[in-house]
């Protein structure tokens, strides 16, 4: 904390000595905050006690800095007009609304926490007192509010009634504005945004085979594709969320540009996703096959090795016999290795099949 200035503090020193510490602490919050203190919470941001020990005043033993209504409320002008500020009018407060909801609405993602801080600093830049913290929140709803109802105007007004058409019929509504209940309906075939929720099934090609139908139930919506050129992703997540997490039945009760930007939001969004799913999917399909394959491989080479005992060893002997006399007679080079015996080549299922061979003789 700064300690006062020297002519904040000859300002303060006019003061009454009962009233000096509450009129410095006020006056050095309202310098760093462009606001009075609004309850005991906002004063622990001060060090009240180096503050009384600059002024040479003791501190309340309840630690308040209470004082008379008539005596606060003239100490207060006085700060005010110290650095320039004034109280806010009706007339303000219709322009703090009107200039969060264009300028802070879309970056603040539905936070109104980000919203009221945002609003505080433009009063601190119109030399404006805000107003109470209650009103303050009620100013960043409403340009909430606004900033919503004219994104889902917009989105609204650039689709042509037979894109809207098809929108809703992802809800369950068939022909013109005939709700259908048919999640709710026994027997009948459930609202198409429900399957649109669902999350991809084991690697297979069932399962891509669902994924790739839901991306064509989307693509034959037939969004424009520069809809969201403009638009904030956290505007976007937002909606995305009301669609997925309400009943189908429970999104028809809204207005219909708010429905329809919302879904068409999802819409959006979730073609993206169904395309990481799908690429997710064929990667670890191929992986899946590979490492089957060559499962398969090693099991057959296994049996092969099985059903021959010695046979690299025999190998490796009719290698060396066949090197140490490459032109020589079989009868005399290769049959004192693998022997004469007659023999077949034998089928996994033990039956007899091809012509004898050699290398089954060394059996």
């Amino acid at each position: 904390m700064q300690p006062l200035m020297p002519s904040d503090f000859a300002m303060v020193m006019t003061k009454s000595r009962e009233n000096r510490l509450a009129f410095a602490a006020w006056m050095m919050f309202f310098r760093d905050h462009g606001r009075f203190p609004r309850d005991s919470s906002d004063l622990e941001l001060l060090d009240i006690a180096a503050l009384a020990r600059q002024l040479e005043v003791t501190v309340p033993a309840d630690g308040g800095l209470l004082l008379a209504e008539r005596t606060a409320k003239r100490l207060r002008n006085e700060i005010r007009a110290r650095f320039g500020f004034r109280e806010a009018t009706v007339a303000d407060a219709d322009t703090l609304t009107e200039w969060p909801r264009d300028h802070v609405a879309a970056e603040a993602g539905g936070e109104i926490a980000a919203m009221v801080e945002r609003l505080e600093a433009r009063c601190r830049e119109l030399s404006i007192e805000p107003p109470t913290a209650e009103r303050v929140e009620r100013i960043a709803r409403a340009a909430l509010r606004a900033d919503e109802e004219r994104f889902h105007a917009d989105i609204y007004g650039r689709l042509s009634p037979a894109i809207r058409e098809r929108l809703d019929r992802l809800l369950g509504v068939e022909g013109e504005g005939d709700p259908s209940v048919a999640e709710k309906g026994p027997g009948s075939a459930p609202a198409p945004l429900l399957a649109l929720r669902g999350n991809p099934g084991r690697p297979n090609l069932a399962s891509m085979q669902e994924e790739l139908a839901k991306v064509e139930l989307i693509r034959r919506v037939e969004l424009p594709t520069d809809l969201f050129d403009h638009a904030s992703p956290r505007e976007l997540e937002r909606c995305r969320r009301r669609v997925a997490v309400e009943a189908p039945h429970e999104l028809r009760r809204h207005p219909d540009a708010a429905r329809i930007a919302w879904l068409t939001a999802f819409a959006y969004l979730r073609a993206r996703s169904l395309t990481d799913d799908l690429v997710d999917l064929l990667i670890e399909t191929i992986h899946r096959i590979g490492a089957r394959a060559e499962r398969k491989v090693e099991r057959e080479l296994l049996n092969d090795l099985k059903r021959v005992t010695g046979k690299q060893n025999l190998l490796f002997e009719l290698a060396d016999a066949t090197l140490a006399q490459p032109d020589g007679v079989v009868r005399e080079v290769v049959f004192p290795v693998v022997g004469r015996r007659p023999c077949a080549i034998w089928s996994r299922s033990g039956k007899p099949r091809g012509r004898p061979t050699a290398r089954r003789c060394a059996r």
